[in-house]
């Protein structure tokens, strides 16, 4: 449905029959590690996020899954990897016989 209130005419998944169905009864205004984030909107009660009605609690476990101004780094280790076992594998020669 449609929310009426924060981001009027908006596709929102916790506006229902009665309203919004979310804790507190709207969405909350986006906090301070969520600036640069291009899912921020202006809605009728500030700045809200887009894609989750409570900012705050995406930020809580670390980095908000939704955020797209954050860069995740992934470390990778250089593996040993075993000559012998790779020539069989790059051969095809290598696979499990069943």
């Amino acid at each position: 449905m449609q929310c009426q209130t924060v981001l009027p005419g908006t596709d929102c998944t916790f506006w229902g029959k009665q309203g919004c169905i979310f804790t507190g009864g709207s969405c909350q205004v986006v906090i301070e590690n969520c600036e640069g984030c291009e899912r921020i909107v202006d809605g009728s009660i500030g700045k809200v996020c887009s894609a989750y009605p409570a900012p705050d609690r995406k930020w809580t476990g670390g980095i908000c899954n939704f955020a797209t101004h954050v860069k995740v780094e992934i470390k990778t280790e250089d593996l040993k990897i075993n000559p012998l076992k790779a020539s069989k594998k790059a051969s095809g020669g290598g696979g499990k016989k069943k």
